[in-house]
């Protein structure tokens, strides 16, 4: 018979998995109706929480950390407010930290909350898992990894499956006639970093465009070496006609060198960016994007923490990616007479 779950109570109580938790847990900020229904489904499943993970946590702090890579990206300003929010709702106050993409201040942040004793982080972590993240597994806080992983620590995550925007992205341009796009990666020292880019390498070898090494600048995910990226890239003796951001924050260093070079996006050159922030659509021309919801990885990070606190073991999610086409990359290539040159 298969062992009953904290899902499995929260199903025939008819509440969600959080508050089932909360109601476990002892937390003060549940109803009295969620609370019957819930003692009503533990006596009927013979439920029994994991006692030894209960007893990892003797005290409770109603808190719970977030750190993320760089406060400054859009995206991770996104997710902290869905997150903030999501705790909230369930009763906990959210701490967050801001490793700006360096692994010594994600490890003084990770330290930092550790002392606090919250109840559990969620990070999106740097680095190969030494350091504090190492700690983390160790001392058994109730970790859950957010748009990033590292590998051979197995925690629950949410992540993003990049290929299918990516592919539909490569593909989207190679129908406008761009056999060179340029690629602006992350840092290969992040699973995001090295998903994205091999999943841009694996189509662009399928849409049969060109592999020419020299089209991938590797940058770090912040907005300097997306103008970095651009520079560099449209210095080739043959440039790329369409430019790949791999993630918001250098899509806008990207934008801002293209305007002072004086070249029109979408028409001299095609941007796509990875991730949807709310205004690169109010753009112009608006900034075409490969999409996935922060919205819903903040909230199942948060999901997933409370049922790691409450000693459950989750499955992982990987959320979808979409291209979303505007103006940024609808135009036809030009021919290569009638294109400006830097």
């Amino acid at each position: 018979m298969a062992e009953v779950t904290i899902k499995d109570v929260a199903a025939l109580a008819g509440v969600s998995a959080a508050t089932t938790s909360r109601v476990l847990s002892g937390n003060p900020a549940t109803s009295s109706q969620a609370r019957v229904k819930v003692a009503a489904a533990v006596k009927e499943l013979d439920y029994r929480p994991n006692a030894q993970a209960r007893a990892l946590r003797s005290t409770r702090s109603d808190s719970i950390g977030l750190l993320v890579p760089d406060v400054r990206n859009p995206f991770f300003a996104d997710l902290a407010h869905t997150v903030e929010q999501a705790a909230l709702s369930q009763g906990y106050v959210t701490l967050l930290g801001n490793a700006n993409e360096k692994k010594v201040q994600q490890d003084r942040y990770l330290d930092t909350l550790i002392s606090r004793r919250v109840d559990g982080i969620i990070v999106a972590p740097l680095g190969d898992g030494g350091g504090s993240i190492h700690a983390l597994i160790e001392r058994e806080i109730p970790t859950v990894f957010v748009d990033r992983t590292v590998d051979g620590i197995d925690v629950p995550s949410v992540t993003t499956d990049s290929k299918v925007g990516i592919r539909q992205t490569v593909k989207h341009l190679a129908a406008l006639g761009h056999t060179r796009i340029g690629y602006i990666s992350g840092p290969q020292a992040t699973s995001t970093g090295r998903d994205r880019f091999a999943a841009f390498t694996a189509a662009v070898a399928d849409a049969g465009l060109s592999q020419d090494s020299d089209l991938v600048y590797f940058g770090d995910f912040q907005a300097g070496s997306g103008s970095a990226g651009v520079h560099a890239l449209l210095q080739l003796d043959d440039p790329p006609t369409a430019l790949l951001a791999a993630d918001s924050l250098m899509a806008v260093g990207a934008i801002a060198i293209l305007h002072k070079l004086g070249l029109g996006i979408g028409t001299d050159i095609a941007l796509v960016a990875f991730d949807d922030i709310e205004w690169f659509a109010l753009l112009n021309p608006a900034l075409s994007v490969i999409s996935h919801s922060v919205e819903d990885m903040g909230r199942i990070a948060v999901d997933l923490l409370l049922q790691v606190i409450a000693g459950e073991s989750p499955q992982s999610v990987v959320l979808p990616s979409e291209l979303v086409i505007r103006a940024s990359s609808m135009s036809p290539i030009l021919p290569a007479a009638s294109r400006r040159k830097n």
